[in-house]
Formats: structure tokens, sequence, C-alpha cells
């Protein structure tokens, strides 16, 4: 019963932060991000109720946290219901920080080569790939474009 009363249980916070990630599920965030969204909002809410509830929605599988190797920060990203998230790598954009799915069957041959050429084991809900997408290369490839034009 308690449970039943913890999952219906909501504040204008949790409600904010709910907002927040619903207007972020193709990005990755960190709770400073979440932090500053709330101050633009007026929403008085201090950093440990975010940590606080990104963590409860990281254990209930809502949310996937993860390290940076850069700067050893925590992002979270929104899994997608029914992508499996805990499943497949993730991809995200340096440019952008747009998230990308990797859920095609080189998957499996990804997992099972690390097996069984490193006898590794791949833990899929902390795997992020870095890297640049599809449309921010092409503007970048415009901007190298444009560039290269005014030094002739």
């Amino acid at each position: 019963m308690q449970n039943d009363q913890q999952k219906k249980y909501r504040t204008k916070s949790k409600d904010a932060i709910m907002t927040y990630l619903e207007m972020h599920t193709e990005h990755s965030f960190s709770a400073y991000d979440v932090n500053a969204y709330m101050q633009e909002k007026g929403i008085q809410v201090n950093l440990t109720t975010i940590y606080r509830n990104l963590d409860k929605l990281t254990e209930s599988g809502e949310v996937l946290k993860y390290k940076t190797a850069e700067d050893e920060c925590c992002r979270y990203q929104c899994a997608k219901p029914h992508a499996h998230c805990h499943e497949h790598i993730h991809m995200q954009c340096r440019a952008c920080g747009k998230i990308l799915h990797l859920e095609c069957e080189f998957m499996e041959e990804i997992i099972r080569h690390l097996y069984d050429h490193h006898r590794f084991t791949l833990e899929c809900a902390g795997s992020v790939l870095m890297g640049m997408c599809e449309s921010c290369q092409k503007q970048n490839q415009q901007c190298q474009i444009s560039q290269d034009n005014k030094g002739v």
C-alpha cells in the first residue's frame, strides 16, 4: 500500500523534472541542465532534490545514467519505452548532443565478438559512443566550404 502511495505522490518539482524529460527525450542532459531549466522557469528546487529524482527514475528504468570519459560528469538520458535501451549501445553527437540508438543485428555481433575474442561482457546500459551525427557533419562541411571560399 505504501508503494502505491509513493508512486502516486507527486510534487511540483517532480512534475517539472518530468516536463523537462519529455522535452529532452532525444538528448542527454545533466542534473545541472535540469537545474538551469528550473531556475529559468522560476521553480525553487535544490540540486539534491533533482539528483534524488533522477536516481529514482534511473532505478525504475525510465532514465539511463552514465559517466562521460571527458569530465567524469554524470549524464542522463530518457529510456525510450519498448526500445530495450539496456540492451544496446547509444551514440551521442558531440556537436548537438542528440542520442542515437544502435538497435540492429550488428549489436549481437559486437557483443559476441567482445566475449569470444576478448572475454569481455558488454554492459550496454552505460555504454555511449561519442561522435558526430549526419546532420552536424553536413553542417560542419558547409561551414568548412564557406570558410575555404572566404580565404580564396
